[in-house]
């Protein structure tokens, strides 16, 4: 969290900090340094995972960042097809025995994403600018690529998983003097956890993404059309291309030696159907509201700029599109809040947690708009659902402290207090609990 908010806001949440031995406890501090033989090389490699650990920080880490993107898209049946792409692709690995997922996420920004285990994510402002399903099974095999290297492994995790718990409250609250509403997460979503990513990993990604892909059947000429996008979308908006490439973008480079193995060693592969119509057929729900995704992807620019009422203009054409897109109507919440406008932004909020209920992140704002409007009841109920859907999120522990003072349940809100200092005892969250808890004689 920037020093200058944590100062400002004196009640600012510093949730899920964690030391680095807990860190250490979490990768396997055993396991920090140690050789074992590249899956997809069979040379030596220094990893500090073992391929269990690998999983447990899938398990950690995923389910919250898949959150912070707004969860996966409410359509069975385009998760099922990116699934059966995937599933079509992992087939043809050096390491089937990975617990692979996919999901298509509700987030707006260009952007694919794997955890080391293998849990993946495809954002739907990506999958909406493909062509075709070669595309689509190059945007999977490269990401496959960096399971199956072990990049993450190999360069530990430790980066990946502290950042994810220094920053897994990103919504600090505006009630009882805790400050205004802040979030941390959303302009750059997974690029701050993975891209982190050398040139020589993202070749190796891109090398065998399309080794995979031509396995699977695929033709190699959808790696080059796949990075043809990416070269085209870093010219016009750079602002959305968060993850994929973002730490070392497309010069040509990468797209070249894509298009040399394809008319090269992948020659022959280039007869075999792309999958246009079978791509089109099974996107065509998500490609309808495309002009909401363009809106919200405008918007989320000019937020990040800070220019909110540009902003606010985008998301409002955003849901006069699709009134009921979950994404629009939390960027909008946001949107509002940061204006000042937090009655009309719990308004947004509500109908997100209406739309989706199962996703987290409406349920937070909510609670979080909810204090702001002194209604410690809603807050309570909402922070509740968050925390049951999302568990372990310590300043949500302290709101839910927060809200069950507001509403005179002193007993209650203690041990939500005391549950906080569990986690933490810095910040003025961690002061604020203390004080409670020893003017009610909780604490000595």
């Amino acid at each position: 969290m920037d020093q200058n908010i944590e100062r400002e806001l004196p009640g600012s949440l510093l949730a899920n900090r964690i030391t680095r031995r807990q860190v250490l406890w979490l990768l396997g501090a055993s396991a920090l340094s140690g050789c074992a033989t590249s899956p997809v090389g069979g040379g030596a490699i220094l990893v500090g995972m073992s391929e269990d650990e690998e999983k447990a920080v899938d398990q950690k880490v995923a389910p919250q960042q898949f959150s912070q993107d707004l969860g996966a898209v409410q359509d069975e049946a385009i998760n099922q097809y990116l699934s059966d792409v995937g599933r079509r692709l992992d087939a043809k690995v050096h390491r089937p025995q990975m617990p692979y997922s996919y999901r298509v996420l509700n987030a707006n920004y260009v952007n694919a994403y794997t955890f080391p285990g293998g849990a993946m994510g495809v954002t739907r402002g990506i999958l909406v600018d493909l062509d075709n399903e070669a595309e689509l099974a190059a945007l999977l095999g490269h990401e496959l690529g960096h399971v199956n290297a072990r990049h993450a492994a190999q360069r530990q995790g430790q980066a990946m998983v502290t950042q994810a718990a220094m920053t897994g409250v990103n919504i600090v609250g505006t009630a009882a003097g805790f400050g205004g509403l802040t979030d941390l997460g959303t302009k750059l979503g997974a690029s701050v956890l993975l891209s982190s990513y050398s040139r020589d990993n993202e070749r190796e990604a891109d090398a065998l993404g399309q080794e995979y892909m031509v396995r699977a059947g695929y033709p190699a000429s959808g790696m080059v059309g796949l990075q043809q996008l990416l070269v085209e979308q870093q010219k016009e908006s750079p602002g959305m291309l968060q993850t994929m490439f973002s730490t070392h973008p497309m010069s040509g480079e990468r797209r070249d030696t894509a298009k040399q193995l394809a008319g090269g060693k992948y020659a022959a592969s280039n007869t075999r159907d792309a999958g246009r119509e079978r791509f089109m057929d099974n996107t065509a729900s998500l490609r309808r509201i495309k002009p909401t995704i363009d809106a919200c992807q405008k918007g989320e620019v000019a937020m990040a700029a800070k220019e909110y009422g540009k902003a606010e203009e985008r998301f409002r054409t955003a849901l006069k599109a699709t009134p009921r897109d979950y994404a629009a109507n939390v960027l909008m919440a946001k949107c509002l809040s940061e204006q000042d406008k937090d009655a009309q932004a719990l308004e947004y909020a509500q109908t997100a947690t209406r739309v989706y209920p199962q996703e987290a992140q409406a349920h937070k704002l909510v609670g979080v708009l909810a204090l702001a409007q002194k209604d410690p009841d809603m807050a309570f109920e909402h922070l509740d659902r968050y925390d049951r859907l999302l568990p372990g999120d310590a300043g949500i522990t302290f709101l839910k402290g927060i809200s069950l003072e507001g509403m005179g349940k002193r007993p209650e809100a203690a041990q939500q207090y005391a549950a906080y200092l569990k986690r933490t005892q810095q910040g003025k969250a961690a002061e604020y609990s203390i004080s409670r808890l020893k003017s009610w004689g909780y604490l000595k």
